[in-house]
């Protein structure tokens, strides 16, 4: 018997090692139980993404779930994260359950909760499935899924032609087709590749084959992954700017016009602006502890209220869920914003930063120059240390002491505790350390005037720790 455990963003393992249809069946029971015990009419919207077996393993869960009583709206094709999220909503279902390991490497599948809002399911209701899964399901994993369609227990719904519906009534997709720029998109071999095909047919598209092994590559949309889309930019010379999004589709990564990478905390800033200058949205900014201290400014600029979360976008989701949020986003490329569901979705936030840029006729570089007018030009870098684990507690010891008063040759003025230790040496340049709460590794992240700056007082900080 296998201990299952939840972490940040549902379950994940190895396929065929602890990711097994047993296992997958064993998740589901509690998921059918505790469902029905708090629903009247329990029901889940089910979906999977492009790993291998994701069919398989989703079918198992819909027997199990059907078995019990739960009537499951079922997608027979492979779906996004966003796409189930907008089912649970658009059927006003009780739970949504993602087949996918996210952005992980190809040997792991997983499974997502999601709540009856259309976003990550509470710490709070996830502890309580985890608390009952049983030590083994009992379940005739053999038996047929077609028995449980006739009797309507399984229905059979299309994520995608109820996404696209959703993107036309809120995009003004014609203005992006009809424009001058051009635009490209990388799947990643992932769960958006076939809806971004049908939006915007004329995009230049890379990986949108079928691959359910990444080309050996983790489906996560940062630099280091991205570097065939960053040449292909650079070669073209004619390409205005590229998104990327991950295995599920709920992450983005996005490209100027150079090939130059522009990370989550820019894109939130350059979203945070539209929406509010040119939609006339308002509503508060949730962002997670490791983002810019640039969106407090911008945010004040608005005169908008900004609210600092732990990190994990299931924390951001619970201020989402209280009332009127413009944005929700984090450090790791996951965002969500006002007129679409409480929760990530790559596919939506780029097509709104088309939009942006079509719309106003400028260039990314150009917008992303208004948004220094405002708060200033700067540069966020992340390095992860992979220690011991008597280094990693050692470190963890001296920040929380109190007893650091300067890092990499600068005077410490506060620190924030939230969530790990941010160490700041003026309002907008900071250093943080966080562990990872699985493997012996420090996250070391900095924001500072440039990419050097923060590389330097990176590097000099983890000779200072570590001496």
């Amino acid at each position: 018997m296998t201990k299952i455990k939840f972490g940040t963003d549902g379950w994940r393992a190895i396929i065929a090692k602890e990711y097994t249809v047993e296992n997958v069946a064993r998740v589901a029971l509690a998921t059918a139980e505790w469902t029905k015990a708090k629903f009247e009419n329990p029901s889940v919207v089910l979906g999977f993404d492009c790993r291998f077996g994701g069919k398989m393993f989703a079918e198992t869960t819909a027997k199990v779930l059907a078995s019990k009583g739960v009537k499951v709206y079922f997608s027979p094709a492979f779906a996004s994260t966003p796409m189930v999220s907008l089912g649970v909503v658009k059927k006003e279902a009780s739970v949504g359950v993602v087949i996918t390991a996210s952005h992980n490497p190809p040997e792991y599948n997983g499974y997502k909760l999601k709540g009856s809002y259309g976003g990550p399911m509470l710490t709070s209701d996830v502890e309580e499935i985890e608390n009952i899964i049983p030590d083994f399901s009992g379940f005739d994993v053999n038996s047929s899924f077609e028995q449980y369609l006739e009797s309507g227990l399984i229905e059979y719904i299309d994520l995608e032609d109820m996404y696209i519906k959703h993107a036309e009534s809120a995009f003004d997709l014609d203005a992006i087709r009809n424009s001058n720029m051009n635009f490209a998109y990388d799947a990643m071999y992932g769960a958006g590749r076939d809806v971004m095909r049908k939006l915007l047919p004329d995009l230049t598209f890379m990986h949108t084959d079928d691959n359910p092994g990444f080309e050996g590559v983790a489906p996560e949309p940062i630099l280091r992954n991205l570097g065939e889309m960053a040449e292909v930019i650079k070669l073209s010379e004619n390409i205005d700017c590229s998104v990327a999004t991950d295995g599920d589709a709920d992450r983005i990564g996005l490209f100027d016009s150079k090939g130059n990478f522009v990370d989550a905390h820019h894109i939130i800033l350059l979203l945070i602006k539209y929406l509010k200058e040119e939609k006339n949205y308002s509503g508060d900014v949730i962002t997670a502890f490791s983002c810019s201290e640039k969106v407090s400014k911008l945010c004040k600029h608005y005169d908008l209220n900004q609210i600092t979360t732990k990190i994990g976008f299931k924390y951001v989701c619970e201020f989402l869920l209280e009332g009127n949020f413009l944005l929700g986003g984090e450090e790791s490329g996951g965002m969500a914003i006002q007129g679409h569901i409480p929760e990530r979705d790559g596919v939506w936030i780029g097509l709104t930063i088309w939009e942006y840029m079509v719309k106003s006729g400028k260039t990314l570089e150009d917008l992303i120059a208004e948004v220094y007018d405002i708060v200033g030009p700067f540069a966020f870098e992340r390095i992860d240390l992979h220690l011991t684990e008597e280094q990693k507690q050692a470190v963890l010891k001296d920040c929380a002491s109190g007893s650091i008063s300067e890092l990499a040759g600068k005077a410490v003025v506060r620190v924030d505790e939230t969530d790990g230790f941010k160490f700041f040496f003026n309002e907008d340049e900071w250093l943080m350390i966080r562990p990872s709460g699985t493997e012996p590794v420090l996250r070391t992240y900095c924001e500072s005037s440039s990419s050097e700056e923060a590389i330097k007082i990176l590097k000099a900080t983890h000779n200072q720790l570590l001496k």
